[in-house]
């Protein structure tokens, strides 16, 4: 087991990373991997269907994502960029700030043409987010809706044209601030197709933060320290997902924030539990999953936590290769990026 930083870097040519999302969402390319024979086949992600058998469980991340950048505006008529990391209460939200120190505390930022929003800042952080009270009219997520643009990770240069096209499908409730992209290429048509097929899909929740895309910054991975984020197992979940393990069925992660949710809602026993919590789990080779057998996921940055997750899913170096490989192909990297089955 490598805990180098080092292990986990590769070369990826700059224009490899996604820019634009596929269209129709299902035929980006599918790199399909078996981590005991180390077989890897190329396929497009409407083939998934293929490698999904009747009574497996496709958990999958359905939290939802808000359009959490805005642009506000001091008095002065200084321009700052605000980004909601998550919310306090009903008002307030911890955020980051562009040239954050421009703003004092007690002072207003105005944000949207008719000043539909105005912030105060209530509090600085230790770690230089800041806290901001927020007064408009109505319902904040309309107004939101309506200000905000949607948080693309700062490796993606091009705009989005339609802000749903960095959504799930199904997503049903949440505050992400990033979206779980390996749920990005399923279509609807293509979810029917796989429950018509004996496939239970199943929910569960993970609120996405900023810390997904935050370097590890020591040498010695095991000195990084998580992030934490809400997550939720509903009882629904719990009950499927038990009974089929308990029936030797598979439990397929869509994504590693599912993969993070189901292995923090084990017990000390190792049995899957209905729970809301917070959770800055850590997982890397060494590492023992409890409930996942097979996991779709994007392909994700060199030297990152998400790459030390699907290293523990297989190994390092069968992952290094595949990736490698994926390179070799000229696969697309990252949240638009294309996608792999590990099985």
């Amino acid at each position: 087991m490598s805990t180098l930083l080092s292990d986990y870097d590769y070369h990826l040519p700059e224009g490899l990373i996604g820019q634009k999302p596929a269209e129709p969402r299902d035929h980006s390319r599918l790199m399909v991997v078996n981590k005991t024979t180390e077989e890897i086949m190329n396929k497009r992600f409407y083939d998934i269907i293929d490698y999904l058998n009747p009574g497996d469980v496709l958990v999958r991340n359905s939290t939802k994502v808000i359009p959490a950048r805005m642009i506000g505006r001091k008095e002065t008529g200084a321009v700052l960029e605000v980004f909601l990391l998550k919310r306090l209460d009903i008002n307030t939200w911890e955020c980051m700030i562009r040239q954050a120190k421009k703003l004092k505390m007690g002072q207003k930022l105005i944000i949207g043409e008719n000043s539909e929003i105005v912030a105060t800042l209530m509090e600085v952080k230790d770690d230089g987010n800041r806290v901001l009270s927020f007064e408009y009219e109505g319902a904040f997520e309309e107004v939101l809706d309506k200000l905000g643009q949607m948080p693309l990770p700062p490796y993606i240069t091009e705009k989005l044209s339609d802000k749903e096209r960095y959504q799930t499908v199904y997503a049903k409730k949440g505050e992400s601030v990033a979206a779980p992209t390996a749920g990005l290429h399923f279509t609807k048509e293509l979810l029917a197709r796989i429950e018509a097929k004996g496939i239970e899909i199943v929910d569960v929740f993970l609120e996405v933060g900023l810390g997904t895309f935050r370097p590890v910054q020591t040498e010695n991975v095991l000195d990084h320290k998580m992030h934490e984020e809400t997550y939720e197992v509903p009882e629904e979940a719990r009950d499927i997902i038990r009974k089929a393990k308990a029936e030797g069925r598979r439990v397929i992660a869509v994504g590693t924030t599912s993969v993070r949710t189901l292995e923090s809602a084990v017990d000390e026993s190792g049995k899957l539990q209905a729970r809301k919590g917070d959770t800055g789990i850590f997982i890397y080779p060494g590492y023992e999953f409890k409930v996942v057998d097979a996991l779709i996921t994007n392909f994700h940055l060199p030297k990152s936590t998400l790459l030390m997750l699907i290293s523990a899913f297989s190994t390092r170096e069968f992952m290094m290769k595949t990736y490698e490989k994926a390179v070799e192909e000229e696969y697309h990297f990252f949240s638009f990026g294309d996608s792999m089955f590990i099985y």
